[in-house]
């Protein structure tokens, strides 16, 4: 029997979706056969099966899911494990618990319990598993009464707690009290997230902050669900439910803002030539060729002269240096904010980072994006192409030493040798980790990325 286990797929996400079971349960699929959909906070990505066999689920449809975690098992023939999924839990009722995430791991066919204790949060002790509970950690006795193991019977049984959301629990210190009062058999982030907030909001009980009690039974922990309410200082407004793509720039900004001791350098650079060029070579390569591609490509050739601003710092004595330039490239179509990657650009020529990028740009229109797409990357070029931007402070995300901003060029009259010229500058600032990076580390590197688009034909040829 060979277990199925999901991988990590990013570094943003602690837990993934599972969106679709393309595999029968209990059917059977050859190597290399898709037997799974997760969905991320930015791209939907196919898990395979890494030999023949027959497949039996473990997670049910719609489970959060971490990386590591059991989803399915493969068997030699068509007899299923122990813990494959029952019919009513496929369809939601009665799913087997894992100890991390809360959901998906096999009971114990001797004693009937599902290890799942914590000591720090006190939530997801021993219970009994019996046919025909209700919720997930209740039993049906011989009277029909819930009860759990090992303990004195209690008004509620414990919820499962997802691994995200008792990271969340332990360092915002909620009590075990207030997340069985959510009356939700399975507790994740968006649930600690709402007690959080219901702290911190204003009540009609004489000044007193939210307590465990202002969540309904069933509360999905979403704007507009029962107990909902906003933290803005009891600020009214319609509820808006943000996207799982805002959600995920929202951790990678607190994240940066966290953690890196950012400083910023902006220098102005006349794009004009390079501009004539692309215009021109946009016609030989039959793709769009426009600042954004010249910037991609000089930035991935400065790799080899500044290593360490696309290092990752390992340490407060060490710093990875990575052995080829991957760039990121912001793109926002209106699905989202997405970073596809161009790999290892310093080897691709001008014509193929043309090619990627019109592939990213179409894909970024629906957000349908693989997940390789978007890993991987050891600098980013944030885009800002309103005409009226000249100055942008971009975020230099998690694991990352600097980011670039590119601002929309701007047409300048000068005066030259008597006479009034119109030259086109562009404002290109870089923000970089105080950490690893120094003022004259990133004047440096900004002379010789306009040392490089100054200078086109050279650069570009």
């Amino acid at each position: 029997m060979t277990d199925i286990r999901v991988p990590k797929l990013n570094n943003n996400d602690t837990s993934y979706v599972l969106v679709e079971w393309v595999a029968e349960d209990g059917g059977a699929v050859a190597s290399g056969d898709p037997v799974a959909v997760l969905e991320t906070s930015k791209a939907t990505e196919e898990l395979v099966a890494e030999e023949d066999g027959y497949l039996w689920r473990v997670l049910p449809l719609n489970a959060d899911c971490a990386p590591g975690d059991l989803i399915a098992r493969l068997t030699a023939d068509a007899t299923p494990p122990a813990d494959a999924l029952s019919a009513d839990a496929a369809t939601g009722a009665g799913s087997p618990v894992d100890a991390a995430t809360g959901i998906g791991s096999p009971v114990d066919a001797a004693t009937g319990v599902t290890p799942t204790a914590h000591a720090a949060t006190g939530i997801g002790s021993p219970v009994r598993v019996a046919t025909g509970a209700t919720s997930p950690g209740q039993a049906v006795t011989g009277a029909g009464s819930l009860e759990t193991t090992g303990a004195a019977p209690v008004d509620a049984p414990d919820p499962v707690v997802t691994a995200p959301a008792r990271a969340l629990i332990e360092e915002l210190g909620i009590a075990p009290a207030e997340l069985r009062a959510l009356g939700v058999p399975v507790v994740r982030r968006a649930d600690v997230e709402r007690l959080a907030a219901a702290r911190l909001a204003p009540t009609g009980d004489g000044g007193r902050t939210g307590q465990a009690g202002d969540a309904g039974p069933g509360d999905d922990g979403r704007p507009g669900g029962a107990g909902w309410r906003p933290s803005s200082g009891g600020a009214s407004g319609t509820p808006h439910e943000l996207s799982r793509v805002q959600r995920a720039v929202a951790r990678a900004v607190r994240a940066s803002h966290e953690t890196i001791p950012a400083a910023y350098t902006v220098m102005r650079i006349d794009v004009g030539d390079a501009l004539a060029l692309a215009a021109r070579l946009t016609r030989g390569v039959r793709r769009p060729v426009g600042l954004p591609e010249l910037v991609t490509c000089a930035v991935a050739r400065l790799h080899a002269a500044f290593p360490l601003l696309y290092a990752t710092l390992a340490d407060e004595r060490t710093a990875l240096l990575p052995d080829a330039p991957h760039i990121g490239v912001t793109m926002d179509a209106g699905a989202g904010l997405f970073v596809p990657v161009v790999h290892d650009a310093a080897r691709r020529s001008l014509k193929e980072v043309a090619a990627r990028l019109m592939e990213y740009r179409l894909a970024a229109a629906t957000g349908d994006f693989r997940e390789d797409d978007l890993a991987g990357a050891n600098i980013v070029v944030t885009l800002h192409h309103d005409g009226d931007v000249t100055l942008a402070i971009p975020l230099i995300f998690p694991g990352h030493a600097c980011a670039l901003a590119v601002a929309s060029p701007q047409e300048v009259l000068q005066l030259r040798g008597g006479e009034v010229v119109g030259r086109t500058y562009a404002n290109i600032g870089l923000a970089y980790d105080h950490r690893l990076v120094n003022g004259r580390d990133a004047a440096l590197y900004l002379r010789a990325l306009k040392d490089l688009l100054e200078d086109p034909e050279s650069t570009f040829a």
